[in-house]
């Protein structure tokens, strides 16, 4: 007997495994099956695909008293299939009725009754017949084919596996076992709910619509647990087939979706399953957590915006249909785009059941009306609507937040929190929270569900992003540059203040370099190189600086991109080999075909505005209002059809392939044929991360997305990198001598208070220094509230000085507001907060007002003649982009982030920071030198060693951290103990004496984990937070289980027991007060 074979290796394995470990019963099919009723599965023959036998003994066990011709009905109907629908189409369709129940009219007892016949119990799983069956045949129309393994539940055949030997490759079994069995024996898939695929090595799981680089592994039972505890496929049937998990997975992570290449059944991935059932836990026990459900992060590309759909499917069906979703944005193309996910899946229909606020008036009107999901921005929470009291009590309203990080800021979202005061609240973001981030916790609670960059490029749910560094480098040639940009500004003669301000903020910029006409010509130029040679690739996103450069690169990308084809249709007649010939031909045709387009948002008076620098919009405008119009067949004829421009470009076959951009489509957008990303924006932070997201998702046939950076992004990377080092007491990469930053402990709420009345304070002293009280401007009404504010900008508008000083003391009271708008007794400094914003909000409007057009033109044109490329002969360098774990290290660069208001005085940081607005105002400086440092720190960027020296460091200090983490095992302490233990060490400390740390820092953890668990919400009452520190000092000043008398004098233990009480608050803080404290 051969022990070696497929049957006993894989399938006889994992059918005792299904039957030992959750309890299934296993059946072998093969040559030993009877057919009849009384036979081996009831099947009348090897068409049957239903076992009849047990279908009809669960509809009686589930709905019992019913007639016969009930059971009938339900069976005819779930056995009945139209022949002319797609398998994709009959499958949907048979899983809402065998999900949902099936409907029959009956007679019972002279009655015409009509009932919901369950098909299986959800609520208690173990009351279903779970059947696994081995070599089962079945026929088709004209073939025969024997599958591997069936899952039966309840007689209905849910799941499909193919299985192979350890030493054949999993993709086989897709590609050529899984696509003929359902070319061959479609109905075996009617009813299918998942197909694993394994070879008792490897398993993966997805649809019957899924390309296989959309199977995925399931190693997790929990978020914490290890990827490599277990072999894969063990893993996946562990958690996937437990009779209580399947069903879940059944009845809550299946959706179907409409997309612009046709109709995807979708199963959700293993963090999906995990994140969802997390942030429904959160729902049912919203009490407990004082309605802040928490932030669930998972990294662009994984599916965020199909959990938040499953999300609310699943709190529905399971916690009640009465919940309301309010979906939450910021940005009007983020709204769209999350609406239309949940249009796809069947969650919304706008035009038959109302759901997305038009005003700020109907959304007051849909909260009032039990929906079961709202669209909105936050910018419908108006102050005027606010006036008109509560929006909705209702305790079953989940504010669902996109983008947390962006959308829980401002007066609007306190409108939005007094105007839903029972609402609970959860945060979606695709990039982490900064440490500092303290409002977004106060709002939200800590991390909910977690998935970061890292995880997901592990799991497969995204690709590995390349990064390229691209362009070359520049100079200013001639040496007349001062004299020709004074020359001009001199004879602007600027003398309304809202000009010469407006125009002091563009020339501080980097524009006129990025934005000169021979480096953008040079770019295009590239471009059109790079993407034409890389045809075959996918598709293309270009991000410009703004809307007026992203109109002119278009003009520049095609003009090089019919010159390119026109020199290469002028390379066939020197091409001899027929091969190479006929790939150029395609080439030139793929070309010839594709499609470019601008979209950017519109804006008023934006006609004048491209005109001005010789363009025109409305051609640009027209495209993506009309979208483009594509030829189908309709019932055998051909009949023309529009298609809007974000279809088109979703669509992988549409010639609609490069699009240019500057903000849209940045975030929340899914375009799985999207492979190269062309920076050509200074982005950063979140932004940076959401961008390069574009790229990373996951398609048949793409290995990796390719970022190519023209402007130099990885600038603000380093540059937290250096603050970073130096935190961490390694080597800076920036000034020998700056000062290592301290971690920014949480600020307690009266310093908050204080700080803000300081600001507010600040600012009117400035206003009435100048002769204006800032009581006028909150007290009048009407004409008298309007000549106030110009009376008010009058005295700010004095000179440059008072007009910066302004706007820098502005800013801090803004800041200070939003830092304390989670606290009521905010609201006694609305009117002043109002006042000042009123004040300000109008001198920036005069200022975007003020018509720059004509001089910055002209100082652009100047610049632009003095800018020459000088050519890059150091060759390409291609780096892997996905070793680096920018989320990991972006969580502890934010660590190390601290701003000067935290530890001087208010005054002194307005002041310091006006001398230096005023010393480098550009209207005042030499040029020549300023553009000189501006292109220097450009070509740093573009330098090969620059680049390759900071991913090497990237790499390095990603690596160094890794040991770091695993350094509490040579010290013989967890991973717990160890940052209390690092918060207690000196260098000067004997053996004995570590010992002894090492054995407090044991009691302090232990000790204060109890005091934890035992007082709720142990930082929010003074007297607790006080109480706790005592029991901190008190633990580390006894004798047996504190620090060592001899080092430790009194002002020392007074400082260990701050830092401690500070790490515990700062883990509480972020929402680790119920997680392992590290």
């Amino acid at each position: 007997m051969n022990d070696f074979t497929e049957d006993l290796l894989v399938q006889k394995t994992m059918a005792d495994y299904l039957a030992e470990e959750h309890g299934w019963r296993s059946v072998m099919a093969w040559n030993s099956e009877s057919f009849g009723p009384e036979g081996t599965l009831g099947r009348k023959s090897d068409k049957d695909v239903i076992l009849t036998r047990y279908l009809s003994e669960a509809l009686v066990t589930l709905n019992p008293g019913l007639p016969d011709d009930a059971y009938q009905q339900a069976l005819r109907q779930i056995t009945d299939v139209f022949g002319s629908q797609s398998l994709l189409r009959i499958n949907q369709e048979k899983y809402a009725l065998i999900r949902d129940g099936v409907q029959v009219k009956f007679r019972q007892n002279g009655e015409t009754k009509v009932a919901h016949l369950r098909v299986f119990d959800f609520d208690t799983p173990e009351n279903n017949d779970f059947l696994c069956v081995r070599e089962m045949w079945i026929r088709g129309y004209a073939h025969r084919r024997r599958a591997d393994i069936i899952g039966f539940v309840n007689g209905l055949p849910l799941l499909f596996c193919e299985l192979k030997r350890p030493d054949k490759d999993l993709r086989r079994a897709y590609a050529e076992n899984l696509s003929d069995y359902k070319d061959t024996v479609p109905h075996l898939f009617h009813f299918n709910a998942f197909v694993i695929l394994g070879n008792g090595e490897e398993g993966r799981m997805g649809s019957i619509s899924a390309d296989y680089e959309h199977f995925a592994e399931w190693l997790k039972l929990d978020e914490r647990d290890r990827r490599d505890g277990r072999l894969p496929m063990e893993a996946l049937l562990k958690i996937v087939c437990d009779k209580r998990r399947f069903m879940d997975l059944f009845e809550n992570f299946i959706l179907f979706a409409d997309t612009a290449n046709g109709l995807a059944k979708i199963i959700a991935k293993n963090h999906q399953f995990l994140g969802v059932n997390r942030a429904v836990e959160a729902v049912r026990t919203r009490e407990d957590l004082e309605r802040k459900l928490g932030v669930f992060w998972h990294t662009q590309g994984s599916g965020k915006s199909f959990s938040m759909a499953l999300f609310t499917q699943k709190v529905h069906r399971k916690l009640g249909g009465d919940f309301t979703f309010l979906i939450l944005t910021d940005r009007t193309d983020l709204d769209n785009q999350i609406y239309k996910t949940f249009a796809s899946v069947g969650l919304a229909n706008n035009d038959k059941d109302a759901c997305r606020a038009s005003s700020a008036k109907n959304l007051r009107e849909l909260l009032g009306q039990q929906k079961k999901v709202i669209f909105t921005m936050i910018q419908k929470f108006t102050d005027d609507e606010a006036g008109n009291g509560v929006y909705s009590t209702s305790d079953k309203l989940i504010v669902v937040t996109d983008e947390a990080h962006r959308t829980q800021y401002g007066m609007l979202a306190l409108n939005m929190r007094k105007g839903l005061p029972n609402a609970s609240f959860i945060g979606f973001t695709g990039t982490p929270l900064f440490s500092n981030d303290q409002i977004t916790k106060q709002v939200f609670g800590g991390y909910l569900s977690t998935y970061d960059f890292q995880d997901a490029i592990e799991d497969g749910a995204t690709l590995p992003l390349f990064y390229d560094a691209r362009g070359d480098k520049l100079k200013i040639a001639g040496a007349d540059l001062n004299e020709r940009l004074a020359e001009a500004l001199a004879d602007a003669e600027i003398d309304d203040p809202d000009v010469a301000a407006k125009l002091s903020d563009d020339l501080k910029r980097e524009y006129h370099v990025v934005t000169a006409e021979p480096r953008l010509k040079h770019i295009a130029k590239d471009f059109a190189w790079h993407f034409s040679t890389n045809w075959e690739s996918g598709k293309a996103m270009y991000v410009a600086i703004d809307k007026v450069t992203a109109v002119r690169m278009y003009d520049y990308i095609r003009a090089e991109w019919d010159a390119r084809i026109t020199a290469l249709e002028a390379e066939l007649g020197t091409i001899s080999d027929d091969q190479e010939r006929i790939q150029q031909e395609a080439k030139i045709a793929w070309m010839r075909e594709t499609e470019m387009a601008v979209v950017v948002s519109d804006e008023q008076n934006e006609v004048k505005k491209f005109k001005d620098w010789g363009l025109d919009i409305i051609s640009h405008r027209k495209r993506m209002k009309d979208g483009f119009t594509v030829t189908e067949k309709v019932g055998g004829r051909e009949v023309e059809k529009r298609l809007d421009v974000e279809t088109a470009f979703k669509r992988e076959d549409h010639p609609f392939r490069i699009v240019i951009v500057c903000a849209m489509w940045l975030t929340g957008f899914d375009v799985p044929s999207l492979s190269t990303l062309y920076l050509d924006k200074p982005l950063q932070a979140h932004t940076l991360m959401q961008a390069i997201a574009r790229a990373n998702r996951v398609k048949e046939g793409k290995n990796n997305g390719l970022i190519v950076d023209y402007c130099g992004i990885l600038k603000n990377l380093r540059k937290a990198l250096a603050t970073f080092a130096g935190h961490t007491g390694g080597r800076t990469l920036g000034d020998p001598g700056e000062p290592v930053p301290e971690v920014d402990p949480v600020n307690p709420e009266e310093k908050l208070r204080g700080e803000l009345v300081e600001a507010i304070a600040l600012v009117g002293e400035r206003l009435k220094n100048g002769g204006f009280e800032l009581d006028r401007l909150r007290d009048a009404a009407g004409f008298d509230k309007l000549k106030a504010l110009k009376d008010a900008k009058e005295i700010i508008n004095q000179n440059d000085e008072s007009r910066k000083g302004f706007e820098i003391a502005a800013r801090a009271v803004f800041r200070k507001y939003k830092a304390c708008l989670t606290f009521a007794w905010v609201e006694d400094f609305k009117g002043s907060y109002q006042a000042i914003n009123f004040i300000y909000s109008s001198l920036q409007d005069d200022k975007a007002d003020a018509d720059t057009t004509a001089i910055i033109q002209q100082l652009n044109a100047i610049v632009a003649d003095a800018i020459q490329i000088t050519p890059d002969t150091e060759g390409d360098k291609i780096f892997d982009i996905s070793k680096v774990n920018f989320d990991l290290l972006r969580r502890e660069f934010a660590k190390s982030e601290k701003k000067a208001s935290d530890t001087q005085d208010l005054r002194e940081v307005i002041s310091n920071r006006l001398a230096k607005m005023l010393a480098a105002n550009p209207t005042l400086t030499d040029f020549e030198e300023r553009f000189d440092k501006i292109i220097k720190d450009y070509n740093k960027e573009k330098d090969k060693n620059t680049i390759e020296a900071t991913f090497e460091a990237l790499m390095r200090l990603a690596a160094e951290m890794e040991a770091e983490a695993q350094s509490h095992v040579s010290l013989g302490l967890s991973a717990d103990q160890k940052p209390i233990f690092d918060l207690l060490f000196r260098e000067d400390l004997s053996k004995d004496e570590i010992k002894q740390i090492k054995s407090a820092s044991m009691e302090v953890l232990n000790a204060i984990k109890e005091r934890m668990t035992q007082v709720h919400d142990i930082f929010q009452k003074q007297a607790t937070r006080a109480r706790l520190r005592q029991d901190i000092y008190d633990l580390l000043y006894d004798e047996k289980t504190g620090l060592p008398a001899s080092k430790y004098d009194d002002s020392e233990l007074e400082l260990r027991t701050d830092l401690v009480f500070q790490f515990f608050e700062q883990r509480y803080a972020s929402g680790a007060s119920s997680a392992p404290l590290v």
